[in-house]
């Protein structure tokens, strides 16, 4: 018993260290702002940081800030601006380690996981000393701090910290509340536009035209060379990072900064207008030569191009009011413009697909 008595010390001792020794652990803490239907976020979440996660088991820990509105536009644009990032140049993903930041998906997926290693070797790392964190990541209701975000096959994914629920709002830069900041007039034209294409595809399979006016005709190159320059506009704040002319509607800057505002991450939206007005006017063009079939067949492409571009109009517009949560009143003009195309462009398309005199006489 006394022998027992004598070693139970030194059991004990043993018995601890391991726990000691886990506790002792680095950890590395970050703050990550990402944005719910965000492509390159979901392509962080699901296939870099679960193999962090697996591979450090607890010594990664990034704090998540969802960007949801306006008001938390404005604030990661602050944040960013902190690090010398200007507007143009933010997006999300944006994490920050230590002083260093991480915007999108292509340096996240290069860069994090060899600072994770490297300031893990360091001793570990606290999270950012940035003052405009620090509401934020004491706000949190039970933890400064959350999970990575869990695999697929987990049981359990824990909810990302979101400012409206975590912190204080940060004043935004809007004057206007952002549910009457253009986005009655953008639902408005949403609605218009997804009126006018089911108008369309019925004209066009029934073969019949309720409405059109010789007009019509005359007013297609007029406004493609409208949305020729809208969309050439576009192009140039997005290639160039300037801060766009938005007027008292809409905040074009949260939509242009968006990661909707490039297509595969590569190709402006507005560099794909500019093509399809140019495609249109050259459409419309060919179709009032004497170049045979393709003058014939001409205006069933510039009619395919408003279809395609009205559609596509549709859906930006959507990304605007429910994702994005900004309207930007270029894209609305730009989509305005468009529907107006496809509407005045539907006789052209329904004559081409009629049989001329002389074809008949073949017959």
């Amino acid at each position: 018993m006394k022998i027992k008595q004598l070693f139970l010390p030194f059991i004990l001792v043993l018995l601890a260290i391991p726990a000691q020794a886990h506790a002792q652990q680095p950890v590395v803490h970050a703050v990550m702002f990402w944005m719910d239907g965000c492509p390159h976020c979901e392509d962080v979440i699901q296939n870099v940081l679960p193999p962090l996660q697996q591979k450090y088991d607890g010594q990664f820990d990034l704090f998540m800030i969802e960007v949801k509105r306006m008001e938390d536009f404005d604030f990661l644009y602050q944040v960013a601006e902190s690090y010398g990032i200007s507007r143009q140049e933010t997006g999300v993903p944006f994490i920050i380690v230590g002083e260093q930041v991480l915007i999108g998906s292509d340096q996240v997926r290069n860069q994090l996981p060899a600072l994770v290693e490297d300031y893990l070797t360091r001793g570990g790392l606290d999270f950012p000393s940035n003052p405009l964190l620090a509401d934020v990541l004491s706000a949190s209701p039970s933890t400064p701090t959350t999970e990575l975000v869990a695999q697929p096959q987990a049981e359990s994914t824990p909810e990302p910290v979101s400012r409206e629920a975590s912190a204080p709002t940060v004043e935004s830069s809007a004057e206007e509340p952002v549910e009457n900041n253009g986005f009655t007039l953008a639902a408005v034209v949403m609605v218009f536009m997804v009126l006018a294409t089911l108008y369309s595809l019925a004209s066009l399979v029934i073969g019949k035209l309720y409405f059109h006016a010789s007009w019509m005709d005359i007013a297609i190159p007029v406004l493609s060379v409208i949305g020729l320059g809208v969309a050439i506009y576009l192009t140039y704040v997005e290639a160039y990072g300037v801060k766009p002319v938005c007027g008292p509607v809409g905040d074009c800057g949260a939509v242009q900064s968006s990661p909707y505002a490039k297509i595969w991450g590569i190709l402006p939206v507005g560099l794909l207008g500019a093509v399809g007005y140019i495609g249109i006017l050259a459409a419309w063009f060919a179709g009032r030569q004497r170049w045979g079939w393709l003058s014939k067949y001409a205006p069933v492409a510039l009619f395919g191009m408003a279809l395609f571009g009205t559609v596509f109009s549709i859906y930006l517009t959507y990304l605007e009011l429910y994702v994005i949560y900004a309207v930007c009143i270029w894209c609305v003009s730009s989509a305005i413009i468009i529907t107006l195309i496809l509407l005045f462009s539907l006789n052209s398309a329904l004559q081409a697909f009629t049989p001329s005199d002389e074809e008949e006489d073949l017959e």
